[in-house]
């Protein structure tokens, strides 16, 4: 679901930084007023989980990839505010320091996986969670609510992919951004996700919630107290030394094809892809200098963890100051 650089119109890039900037404004508002400062850097744990479940790609029908996301989970654990900008963050690292997903799309894949995934999948959390009760509902919730919530995603960005050539072509008629219509885009985009990577989704977010409640049940905004990270950060490690099985899917996820391989699909390339603005990143793909892909993959899952470990204990300074549960 990364949108990669030039597949979607200058224009429909600025179209998603202007939806998201009042979204992120109004998220670190929401997280500075209902996150005690003692929570703060849990919520850099939790975006680590998303970061490291977005580098485990999986085949999809049609021999694409797809990935998990964690967004529902960590709405679930600190509410879909601290969701917006735990993902949104961790997707930034990936454009900027790994070129995944384009700079100028950040905007929308922000809007996609860090806004409409966290909120639909935690909006139907709570109505699952509510109805059935106990902890049983609340994974069943976690389940239904995150596979719906990826789904969303995946189709919004189907839908921005396929009005591409209905609005930006050549004057020979070519498209000259993303060339396949939204009656291609939706299916080809919808089947990976209704079947295999919105499974993936649930095993995630249902697989570190069960572990959370039995070896952590303090980590998240809801529990009173200091919560435990060591059993976390275990399973965060474990998470890190498992990402190299990401490089055993092949091919590219659907709409993230290099422009000689559209162009070999499609008979043409379209020239505001080909000629595109590119952001040249540190680590291309996860890639770090001529080590082994599997050794660059482990050391990009070290760095963007603890980046975003270290940005949320930074922000930590400031948010507001503890509160004392028990008064």
């Amino acid at each position: 679901m990364h949108i990669p650089e030039n597949y979607l119109s200058p224009s429909t890039c600025a179209v998603g930084y202007i939806a998201i900037v009042p979204i992120w404004h109004a998220a670190i508002k929401h997280v500075s007023r209902e996150v005690p400062r003692e929570k703060m850097p849990l919520i850099g744990i939790a975006a680590a989980f998303s970061f490291l479940a977005m580098m485990f790609n999986i085949p999809l029908p049609g021999g694409t990839t797809g990935h998990a996301v964690c967004g529902t989970l960590i709405a679930i654990l600190f509410g879909p505010w601290s969701a917006v900008l735990a993902i949104s963050i961790a997707l930034a690292i990936q454009a900027f320091l790994f070129g995944d997903g384009g700079i100028l799309s950040l905007g929308f894949n922000c809007f996609n996986m860090a806004f409409v995934l966290p909120f639909v999948g935690y909006t139907i959390y709570r109505l699952v969670r509510d109805r059935i009760g106990g902890e049983r509902g609340e994974l069943i919730g976690a389940g239904i609510g995150s596979y719906l919530g990826l789904n969303a995603a995946a189709l919004l960005t189907a839908i921005e992919f396929g009005i591409q050539p209905l609005l930006f072509t050549a004057a020979d008629g070519t498209a000259l951004y993303c060339p396949y219509p939204i009656s291609v885009a939706i299916p080809a985009m919808m089947l990976g996700h209704l079947t295999v990577a919105g499974i993936a989704e649930v095993v995630f977010t249902v697989g570190i919630l069960s572990f959370l409640h039995s070896a952590a049940p303090s980590f998240g905004i809801e529990s009173h107290g200091s919560a435990s990270t060591t059993p976390v950060l275990g399973l965060i490690l474990a998470l890190i030394v498992a990402t190299p099985l990401g490089l055993i899917a092949t091919g590219d996820a659907w709409g993230e094809w290099a422009t000689e391989d559209l162009a070999e699909m499609v008979g043409y390339a379209p020239a505001g892809l080909a000629e595109g603005w590119e952001w040249t990143s540190l680590m291309p793909d996860y890639a770090v200098g001529n080590l082994p892909e599997w050794i660059g993959y482990i050391l990009s899952a070290v760095i963007g963890a603890a980046l975003l470990v270290i940005i949320f204990r930074l922000a930590s300074g400031l948010a507001r100051p503890s509160v004392d549960f028990d008064a």
